[in-house]
């Protein structure tokens, strides 16, 4: 079992947008029985609070249902149980960077496309296309940057 956690500030709006993204595309590739996928923030103030409406909406626009998520704190036992921790922004690489025993299952997601730069962040453009469209290049590339890495994800 791949462990996958996607983590942004609040997981409101990105980190769920990218475990649900990605959920869907291993889903679409056949492979979702070698996965676990979850989010979580680095800060605890949206604790309990649904997917923020405007990235609901446009999972919903690109059939991605997110039902039932509450966003939730990153929790120290995550680290233990994850292979990848990935990060939507350098942001939150240094808040992970205190929270966490260490980096070295830690990403950036724009990394796995080979820019060196953050998700956009709709939370103040109110851009959530541009937050889509960065999150599904960052994903396709994370599962590419596995198939190369996990032989059980490839077929024989």
């Amino acid at each position: 079992m791949i462990n996958v956690l996607f983590v942004c500030h609040g997981n409101i709006c990105r980190s769920p947008m990218a475990e649900f993204m990605f959920k869907s595309l291993v889903k679409e590739k056949g492979k979702e029985e070698f996965f676990n996928i979850e989010s979580a923030a680095v800060s605890s103030e949206e604790t309990g609070n649904p997917v923020y409406p405007p990235a609901r909406q446009i999972l919903s626009l690109h059939g991605i249902s997110c039902s039932g998520k509450r966003a939730r704190r990153i929790r120290e036992d995550d680290y233990m149980h994850s292979d990848y921790i990935i990060a939507m922004d350098r942001s939150n690489m240094r808040y992970l960077e205190r929270m966490l025993p260490s980096m070295d299952k830690t990403y950036l997601l724009m990394s796995f496309t080979g820019e060196d730069r953050d998700v956009a962040d709709p939370w103040y453009t109110g851009d959530f296309e541009t937050c889509f469209e960065d999150i599904d290049a960052g994903c396709r590339a994370f599962y590419s940057f596995l198939l190369k890495t996990h032989k059980e994800l490839t077929d024989v």
